[in-house]
């Protein structure tokens, strides 16, 4: 899939856990996980937004377009 999920990145970089930002987000734990795993076939803007306040960021730093090889 060409969208690359860098979420465990801005995570690693807030220093902020799963459990924590799960909590944060009014995300379960699960669905972070499947978020970060790069397993999600969606995303709601809501989600979005949450993630780019808690963490301090914009969308382009959680999402990135590479071009199959």
């Amino acid at each position: 899939m060409p969208i690359v999920i860098n979420l465990d990145v801005m995570m690693a970089k807030r220093k902020v856990s799963s459990n924590d930002l799960a909590k944060a987000i009014e995300l379960t734990p699960a669905n972070l996980s499947v978020l970060k795993t790069g397993k999600a076939r969606a995303i709601r803007f809501s989600t979005l937004e949450n993630l780019c306040r808690e963490l301090e960021c914009q969308p382009g730093d959680i999402l990135e377009y590479r071009e199959n090889d």
